[in-house]
């Protein structure tokens, strides 16, 4: 499990598992049905990102999160 600590990390582990399957930015963005330009910008960190978009992203990517919420 990896804890994120930062936006550049995210978009660090994106684009090495977007590479891994094999897919563009172009390919990754039509199978979650979201723009080439909000994927090119979450790869590089820069982009204001809705939850439910993030969330298709993650699963073409097949990522899975685990939420820690405090007691």
């Amino acid at each position: 499990m990896i804890q994120l600590k930062d936006p550049a990390q995210l978009a660090q582990i994106l684009v090495q598992t977007r590479r891994k399957a094999g897919i563009s930015q172009k390919e990754l963005a039509e199978l979650a049905g979201l723009g080439k330009t909000l994927v090119f910008q979450m790869e590089k960190g820069t982009a204001n990102i809705r939850l439910d978009n993030l969330l298709k992203i993650l699963k073409v990517l097949n990522i899975k999160i685990q939420l820690q919420v405090p007691e």
